[in-house]
Order: C-alpha cells, then structure tokens, then sequence
C-alpha cells in the first residue's frame, strides 16, 4: 500500500537569515518574480494560488497530487482504478496533478482523465484543472528538433494543446546543453505549446545561470524534509532575491524510517486533506492507493 507523500509549507524558519532581510519585505500576498511583485489569488478559494513570472502565469492548487507512483516500482497500476480515484480529487478541489514523461503510464492516464473530465463534468471544473509534467532527456545535443519532438510525445499523451508546466531536469551539468534546451522550451512556450517554463531538481549555481540567461522559469521543485534541510541554504536565498518559486517533494515521505514518526505524517496528511476538501480520510473517498502524493506549494517569502 502506497503512502501519501506531504511536502510541507516552512513557516519562517529562525536558522535561515537572509542577507537581504533588509529590503523591504513582500506582503504575504506577494512575491517578487523578475523585478515585480508576483501576486498570489487571495481569493476564498485557499486551497489555490496563481503564481507568474514576467508574462506567464499558472493558478493551480496549493497542493498538488503527486503520480510518482505510478512508475511501476510500487506494483502494477489499474488504469480503470487510477482514473477514478483522479476524478473523486478533482471534484474535491484537489485537480492539479504532478508527474513526469518516466512516470510510467503517469502522462497516459491523465490524458484519459482529462478526457473524462471533458465529457462528464461541468466546464468550471475543466477550467480548474491543471497537468504539471517534467521532461527528463538524456544529455545528448539539445537541437530544436529533438527538444519540440520530445514536448510533443507529453503533448499527445495528455491530450492537450498546451503544457500547464514543463519542469525541465537535467542529469549532467559539465554538459551546458541544459540552457539550449531551455532556449528552445521558452521557444515552444512562445508559440504556445507550453503556458510556463520550470525546473526540478535544479542546484543554486546552475539556477542562477539560467535566470541570467534570461530564461523565464517560475519554480524548482525539490526535495525538502526535516532530514534534508539543502534548500533553506543557497537555495532559498537566491530564491527569495529572484522570486522563483520552489515546490518541494518528499517533506514527510523520508520520515518512513522511523515508525512513530511515519504514523504522525499520516496524521498531517489526514488533516491537510479535511482542510482542503472537508473530507476524511476514513471515509473512503480519498483511499490509500499508488497514485496520489501530496506535495505543499511553497513560496520564497516563507523564509
């Protein structure tokens, strides 16, 4: 039986200081992204926030269903079951979904989600729900071709026009290839094949070269838990100075070797999803099974 992953919002943590905590500080419903503020929807809907960097801009949950687990390595995943169990997150509120082109089946079943979505569901559910998708290429020559051929294989398995969010990966930085494929993503998102740009698994150095490379990506996502700290260092510094927004992943999952504090995680997870939906856990309705990871949006201005 598969766990649900939380990846937890960090609320000011006392052992980061930043340099600039000097400046001005953003409201709590702003962040700065390329020089301006970035607005966060401070509608009642809390459960969503829309974030932008420049021109581009995405509103998606605050907490998004992870589908690492259907990559296979957790069991086999029943299509049939998978799509339903999406669809009962949808109605929920809970309609923004992470996953990845090596997630096994992951991009395959949300194309068949959002079809199911389209033919059985009301139009402002369909306007609420987002694919967020990663792209992670071998580290060969990053031609225009190769990278718009790639896109488009996610662009035919989730049937969609447009990539809510390509989160780019990259395996070898003594390789610069990753800023031609992002010239080339920014290129694809110009002609409106992807509405934003992002990164996962990014380091602070290779971050900064891109943003000086002017390329518009809004966020990173990475890992983050109390046992793997990384992120509050360099990370959330350049963060904070640039407005990049970090999602982090795993923030209770790595506590699993450790009983007594795995059972306290479930809790948390049990709570977050009554927060969001007004649903238990209990009641069947959000099962236990190998699709769904949580993971907290988390905004720089947290630190």
């Amino acid at each position: 039986m598969a766990t649900l992953h939380l990846h937890n919002l960090l609320p000011n943590p006392t052992s980061f200081k930043s340099p600039f905590s000097t400046r001005p500080r953003p409201r709590s419903n702003s962040v700065r992204c390329g020089g301006e503020a970035t607005q966060v929807s401070s509608s009642s809907e809390t459960n969503r926030v829309t974030v932008s960097n420049g021109n581009d801009s995405l509103d998606i949950c605050r907490v998004l269903n992870g589908m690492w687990q259907t990559s296979g390595a957790w069991g086999r995943i029943d299509r049939d079951d998978a799509v339903e169990a999406m669809l009962r997150y949808a109605d929920a509120g809970l309609s923004t979904f992470d996953m990845a082109d090596h997630y096994g089946p992951a991009e395959d079943l949300y194309g068949i989600f959002i079809n199911r979505v389209r033919q059985e569901r009301p139009p402002e559910l369909l306007e609420k729900v987002r694919g967020l998708t990663k792209w992670v290429p071998p580290p060969v020559k990053m031609t225009s071709s190769f990278v718009r051929d790639s896109i488009n294989v996610s662009r035919k398995r989730m049937d969609v026009a447009s990539l809510d969010m390509l989160q780019f990966h990259w395996w070898d930085y003594a390789n610069p290839g990753y800023l031609d494929a992002l010239k080339h993503l920014t290129d694809l998102k110009d002609e409106g094949k992807i509405k934003t740009v992002a990164l996962t698994n990014f380091d602070t150095e290779r971050l900064q070269i891109i943003l000086e490379n002017e390329i518009p990506v809004v966020s990173n996502q990475v890992q983050h838990s109390i046992v793997d700290m990384r992120p509050q260092q360099q990370m959330a510094e350049l963060c904070q100075l640039t407005g990049v927004k970090l999602i982090t992943s795993l923030s209770l999952s790595l506590s699993h070797t450790h009983t007594h504090t795995h059972t306290h995680a479930r809790i948390m997870q049990d709570k977050i999803i009554h927060y969001y939906t007004g649903h238990n856990q209990d009641s069947h309705i959000f099962p236990f099974f190998q699709i769904v990871s949580l993971l907290f949006f988390f905004l720089p201005n947290s630190f």
